[in-house]
């Protein structure tokens, strides 16, 4: 299997095996799941963090909105009093006026915060540096363990208009945000490999050999964001030992100017009058003087 270590722009990502017999419009395909499901992943494990503070999410005419602005256009939460945390709620009003403020209790919040905590952990771009594979069914397990915390907390289901609902039914609407910059398109998507586009009426043996004990950079782009960034000649660890050497040279070069050019004349072997002192027996003599 070949290893794929992919990266977006300079960002590692996660590692990913294949054959070589792949085409590249599979593995583009394959690779930008993977992607865009890691940013899902990403997305609802931030609303839960949210939702275990301050409740489920307003109506979108409400959203913004004072409670003196609500009760003055005369509108109600009817999601909100269906949608009620197992075990009751305490009042934490959202700062952003986002939530309902109705905060589920502690133990509740366990929950959630546990899901997220366990869902961060199987799809981290930390599993690149470990070493660790990630696939498809890692970023569904994710999925389904935030899913699974949420329906524990909320067995009734959450709001339609709630934007963790929204995702799990893959309904999410992100025109306008930050996320949507951040998606992929599968049809936008493209591969990069050693500076080279790969093209996708190619396999992944035609560009890099036929030798499944490969393992490779590939870097993941749109298609107007032009070629990215080559990878450095050395390693960011080989970089910092050869500046650490280079450093070490200048300072040794800095010790031998401050020496003083004539401290050689002290030596023994630069007295003009040793070869008279050996012949007369006068060598290693010591003198002491006494009063």
């Amino acid at each position: 299997m070949v290893l794929l270590h992919v990266k977006r722009a300079d960002e590692s990502q996660f590692l990913y095996e294949t054959k070589t017999t792949v085409t590249i419009e599979e593995l583009t395909l394959e690779l930008v799941t993977i992607y865009n499901g890691r940013l899902k992943v990403s997305r609802v494990c931030s609303e839960i963090e949210e939702l275990a503070k301050h409740g489920t999410m307003l109506p979108p005419d409400m959203l913004g909105l004072t409670d003196e602005q609500v009760q003055e256009l005369n509108l109600n939460d009817e999601w909100g009093e269906k949608c009620v945390p197992s075990g009751g709620w305490t009042a934490n009003p959202d700062p952003v006026g986002r939530r309902n403020g109705r905060q589920p209790q502690q133990r509740m919040q366990d929950v959630l915060e546990k899901a997220v905590a366990d869902a961060k952990l199987l799809i981290s771009k930390k599993l690149v540096q470990e070493g660790r594979i990630l696939f498809q069914r890692n970023v569904q397990d994710a999925l389904d363990l935030l899913r699974g915390a949420v329906m524990i907390v909320y067995p009734m289901q959450l709001p339609p208009h709630d934007p963790i609902r929204m995702e799990f039914m893959n309904t999410e609407d992100l025109t306008g945000t930050q996320a949507s910059t951040e998606v992929i398109e599968p049809a936008k998507a493209q591969l990069w490999f050693a500076g080279k586009l790969m093209l996708a009426d190619h396999r992944l043996g035609d560009i890099v050999g036929s030798n499944e004990k490969t393992k490779i950079i590939i870097k993941l782009s749109k298609i107007n964001e032009g070629a990215p960034g080559r990878e450095p000649v050395i390693s960011e660890e080989a970089r910092k030992q050869l500046m650490l050497q280079a450093y070490r040279r200048q300072e040794e070069l800095k010790k031998l100017e401050q020496d003083d050019d004539d401290q050689y004349l002290n030596a023994s072997w630069s007295d003009s009058r040793s070869l008279k002192h050996q012949v007369h027996g006068l060598d290693n003599v010591k003198f002491k003087f006494t009063k």
